[in-house]
């Protein structure tokens, strides 16, 4: 036998040495983020750009409502400008001295002196 085995064979109480065993060890890195968490911050991102595009629309249809009322509230008082006009014009050409002034232009003679407007007669 050589040498070598009879030394191993005379060292029974010694242990052998152990090889160091390199175990390889996956290590996974944290993730900054949990894929729980961007399931909850994209439904947030979410919720958030719907309810910027709905307050931007209900403001952009709001503004609008509010130029078309001012728009008619012009028209309207243009129009009750208009009537106060107009109104006017009506108690200026009932007047009855105007009233006689045209039927004399016209050849009509007042046969009675008394003229009285329609409106004041119950």
């Amino acid at each position: 036998m050589s040498v070598e085995k009879i030394r191993k064979e005379e060292q029974p109480f010694h242990q052998p040495e152990r090889q160091k065993q390199v175990k390889k060890v996956k290590l996974r890195k944290k993730q900054w983020i949990s894929t729980g968490e961007k399931m909850l911050y994209s439904a947030a991102t979410t919720l958030f750009l719907a309810a910027s595009v709905f307050l931007v629309q209900f403001s952009a249809s709001t503004d609008e409502l509010n130029r078309d009322i001012r728009s008619l509230e012009q028209d309207i008082s243009k129009q009750e400008t208009q009537n106060e006009n107009l109104a006017f014009q009506v108690k200026e050409l009932s007047n009855p001295d105007r009233i006689l002034q045209i039927a004399k232009e016209n050849g009509l003679d007042i046969q009675n002196a008394q003229v009285k407007q329609a409106a004041n007669i119950e």
